[in-house]
């Protein structure tokens, strides 16, 4: 038997944070949660995560930070960004900023059942990717 992928949610939404740990957590994968970025990072220099699933838009620490320090210390940890969009800026630009600065795979809120394992198993699957920005 295999031993289960660790995956960090981090949003600044608890709800969001329940259900997806809840679909992730019937597939099999151990999860952990933290609600910015901050405490992400804190979290992750204790226990590093194979994937962390990143919100773009949150408070002290957003998505874009977060993504470039975890690449800079961690370029083997998988990141997949997540947005709904916020603050006047458009979705697409901010899953196509996090794509630029290394996300290995992006996902637009809401989150769906369907095409949301999918993804997190293709991203744990596949090698990870690396920033265009250094």
């Amino acid at each position: 038997m295999s031993v289960p992928a660790n995956i960090m949610i981090v949003d600044d939404d608890p709800i969001l944070r329940l259900v997806a740990s809840e679909m992730l957590s019937q597939h099999g994968y151990a999860v952990s949660e933290a609600e910015d970025g901050e405490v992400a990072l804190r979290k992750m220099a204790l226990a590093r995560p194979d994937l962390v699933i990143l919100d773009m838009l949150m408070p002290n620490k957003e998505g874009i930070e977060t993504i470039r320090d975890i690449k800079r210390r961690w370029p083997e940890t998988k990141v997949i960004a997540i947005s709904g969009g916020g603050k006047g800026l458009d979705t697409r630009y901010l899953l196509g900023m996090a794509s630029a600065l290394g996300a290995d795979a992006v996902f637009e809120k809401p989150l769906r059942a369907s095409g949301f394992v999918e993804i997190v198993q293709a991203a744990l699957a596949g090698p990870p990717a690396q920033s265009r920005f250094a």
